[in-house]
């Protein structure tokens, strides 16, 4: 990282912010261009591993990529601040954001296709249990984002 006096490397702090994001954006190659999909998340970590999950259709563009086993690049932020000045060059923002890379695949079982969907509920809504219907597990695909590298950035 360019900006060291930016950078966030207190492991507290870093949770903290991805707790905050609402939407993380995946980027996949796709024949020599860039797909970027802006997606709701739930995550967790254990030990050092993170683990983002998502949900999607069964099928499409994404899904297509995501069978590629290519690595994906991930982008989230939080608190944005536009902070005004009297001249164009003096405006600033206040900001936080992660990025990182890691390797994306789809979930397999049942079990953890229904393990992802309560990460990403309890995400978005703080609540931890829930069901799904058989139907709605049938219907939906699961996939998850195992970080290899992650950096995060804040400027107060």
């Amino acid at each position: 990282m360019r900006r060291k006096d930016r950078e966030v490397t207190d492991p507290e702090k870093i949770e903290a912010i991805i707790g905050s994001c609402h939407c993380c954006r995946l980027g996949f190659y796709d024949n020599g261009s860039v797909y970027i999909v802006p997606l709701s998340f739930g995550y967790e970590k254990y030990g050092e591993k993170r683990v983002f999950y998502f949900h999607s259709a069964m099928e499409g563009r994404k899904i297509d990529l995501i069978k590629t086993g290519q690595a994906v690049g991930f982008e989230m932020d939080a608190n944005y601040e536009l902070r005004q000045a009297v001249d164009a060059c003096g405006y600033t923002a206040g900001f936080q954001s992660i990025i990182g890379t890691g390797k994306v695949s789809l979930v397999e079982t049942i079990e953890e296709k229904i393990h992802g969907l309560k990460q990403i509920m309890c995400h978005n809504t703080g609540k931890t249990e829930w069901t799904f219907l058989p139907k709605v597990l049938e219907q939906v695909s699961v996939f998850k984002l195992e970080v290899s590298e992650l950096s995060c950035k804040e400027h107060e």
